[in-house]
Formats: structure tokens, C-alpha cells, sequence
């Protein structure tokens, strides 16, 4: 497995993001996009795009934060206000992000896939619903009122945590949109899990969510239980990955 930071060019400036390939890089793999929380694209997500390439995919997560104002907290509010209105700047960059991913000659741009953690997961199934998308992962991500919105979504898995009192209702609603457009899903709730189960904090971040009402942290049982389900669902909608990865 090999990774590097890459500059996308977008119409406003060069969107930065990290690629993890998985060994036999000069043969075709499926795509995944990698959608980053609140805290960005960090070190965590980073693991997980080369977990993700570990397993025979070529792995892409943009950092959502790097066009336009340097000042992290009004890029944070500039991606969460586009989460929640469904159109803006982050709907841009997660395209782009997709189309220059699917351009790779190392990708099968007919076997693509996005998962998103926690603000990623929202913009994962938004997503989903509006670009050639196979399977999404959304993962303890909020989900839109209205089913109408995800019209058009692939077959989509979803992790939620029940120790999560904020967003374990969304899990439910996910299921009920889903049902409702007849689309294959998967929505999972993991005992003993809260928010961000799949993320590892370290510093600062891991000061910041020690005591969330949401029972944020690692946990390790759902974490791999999570990761097994996911990996199933996309090898089951993207036409199966090379058994040699499988672990």
C-alpha cells in the first residue's frame, strides 16, 4: 500500500486531499471516497483510507476545509450550513473529488463507493443520491427529513452507536427513507458504542469529546464489526473486490 497528498483543481482554487492505493496499483480496483468529520481530514482519517486500500479499493479523502478562507472555524461553518441547506460549495469539491478519483487509471470508475463519518456521513448519502455511486457508508451521520432527498440513493450501510442519544434517532429515520424508496440498506445499531465509535482521538480532539453528551469515543467491538459489514456490503454492490485483499 502506497499514499500521497494530492491537489485536485476545482474552479475555485486546488482542492487537497489523500490517496491511499493498494499493492498492484497498476491494476484496475474499485473506488472509495472517504468523507471526514467535523475535525477534518486528520491523521484518523487517514488510517482509514489506508485501511480501506488494504483492502483492494484506491482510497480518496478530500479535506473539505482546504478551498477558501484559511480560517478553520469558517470552513467548519461554511460545510455544516451546506449539510444542512443540501446544496453548496462542499457538494463542489466532494464531485470534483469523485471525478478526478474515477479518472485514475487504477480505477474502475464503474465500481465506485463513498463512506462518510459523522459529518461525512450526511454528505456521503447526499451525495450518493446525486453521482454515479454504487454503495455509501454513512456512518453516525445525520440524515435529511425528507426522503425525497435521497431519491436516486444506491444501496446504502449505516452505523449509528446506542449509547449516541443525538444521532441514534437518525438511524431509524435512515431505515424508514430507505424502505420508503426501495432501496437495499443496512442500518446497523451497535451496543455499547456512541458517536464516532469507528474514529481514534488523540490531543486535543480526544480532550474535546471526553465528555460529549453523545458518549463519543473508540470502541473497538462495533469498530471491527462495523468495518466487516461494510467491507461485505460493498464487495456484494460493487460486484465483488479481489479475494487476495479479504482478510
Amino acid at each position: 500500500m502506497s499514499s500521497e497528498t494530492v491537489r485536485i483543481p476545482t474552479g475555485d482554487g486546488d482542492l487537497s486531499a489523500y490517496l491511499a492505493l493498494p499493492e498492484g496499483s497498476d491494476e484496475v480496483h474499485p473506488g472509495v471516497l472517504v468523507l471526514h468529520e467535523l475535525f477534518g481530514l486528520n491523521d484518523d482519517i487517514r488510517r482509514i483510507a489506508r485501511r480501506i486500500a488494504d483492502h483492494g479499493y484506491v482510497a480518496l479523502a478530500p479535506d473539505l476545509y482546504s478551498v477558501g478562507p484559511r480560517a478553520k472555524p469558517i470552513c467548519i461553518r461554511r460545510t455544516m450550513r451546506a449539510l444542512r441547506s443540501g446544496e453548496g460549495r462542499a457538494f463542489d469539491d466532494i464531485e470534483a473529488a469523485r471525478s478526478w478519483l474515477a479518472d485514475r487509471e487504477e480505477v474502475d470508475a464503474s465500481r465506485m463507493a463513498v463512506a462518510g463519518f459523522c459529518l461525512g456521513g450526511g454528505f456521503a448519502i447526499l451525495h450518493a443520491a446525486r453521482s454515479p455511486i454504487g454503495a455509501a457508508a454513512n456512518f453516525y451521520g445525520a440524515v435529511p427529513r425528507e426522503a425525497e432527498a435521497l431519491e436516486g440513493i444506491c444501496p446504502v450501510f449505516g452505523a449509528y452507536g446506542e449509547r449516541d442519544r443525538v444521532f441514534v434517532g437518525q438511524a431509524e429515520r435512515l431505515r424508514g427513507h430507505l424502505s420508503a424508496l426501495d432501496v437495499e440498506h443496512e442500518v446497523n445499531v451497535y451496543p455499547g458504542a456512541g458517536h464516532s465509535f469507528m474514529n481514534r482521538y488523540r490531543g486535543l480532539q480526544s480532550l474535546l469529546v471526553r465528555f460529549s453528551p453523545m458518549s463519543v469515543g473508540y470502541h473497538e467491538d462495533s469498530a471491527e464489526a462495523a468495518w466487516a459489514t461494510m467491507l461485505d456490503f460493498f464487495e456484494q454492490n460493487l460486484d465483488g473486490t479481489t479475494e487476495a485483499f479479504r482478510t
